[in-house]
């Protein structure tokens, strides 16, 4: 796991693209700071830039960081959900402008798994995780779902959980407004 960790993190800082195991299904994954490198997926994925792209970070003390405002509910929700839980936030900041949604929101998911949380805490910098699919074509479960456009667009594949064979299911996601007000978009 360490050196797929290293090999990531030396393909993220040179502005490429990951493919990887996170909390729920495979990811494809860049620096969520670098505009040329989330190019770089919307244009593998065949997605139109208009449509945003959750980031993965690695503790929740970092929102502040890349949200202008983060409501208390928020920190509520992320203590004590059970599940991976990916929350929208108004006001994202500090990333890539072309990662955000029209209206500027991002949504975002601390991860509690063992590789997707190293990887975010050693790059030190939120990391992209947008599903390991062409736009259109479903998620796939597993890392042998995966389609080979994708695996050959990525400048490197992660081998850690690559054999496990459980299928995955994308995050929950919650839309939280600046008031505190909650709206359920993915269960």
């Amino acid at each position: 796991m360490q050196d797929d960790i290293q090999k990531a993190i030396e393909v993220l800082k040179a502005g490429g693209i990951i493919l990887y195991p996170t909390d729920t299904i495979w990811g494809i994954g860049c620096d969520a700071t670098n505009e040329e490198a989330v190019k770089k997926i919307y244009k593998l994925k065949q997605r139109d830039d208009s449509k945003s792209m959750i980031i993965l970070m690695d503790n929740p003390a970092k929102l502040q960081t890349y949200v202008q405002e983060v409501p208390d509910i928020a920190w509520d929700l992320i203590e004590l959900t059970d599940t991976p839980l990916t929350i929208i936030f108004d006001g994202a900041k500090n990333l890539a402008t072309n990662l955000a949604a029209e209206d500027g929101s991002i949504g975002i998911r601390i991860t509690d798994e063992l590789f997707s949380r190293e990887l975010c805490k050693r790059f030190n910098k939120p990391i992209v995780s947008t599903s390991a699919n062409v736009s259109g074509e479903p998620s796939p479960s597993t890392f042998t779902k995966i389609s080979a456009t994708i695996k050959e667009g990525v400048d490197y594949v992660v081998n850690y959980r690559k054999k496990e064979n459980k299928p995955a299911k994308p995050s929950g996601i919650l839309k939280l407004g600046k008031d505190g007000t909650i709206k359920i978009i993915r269960k």
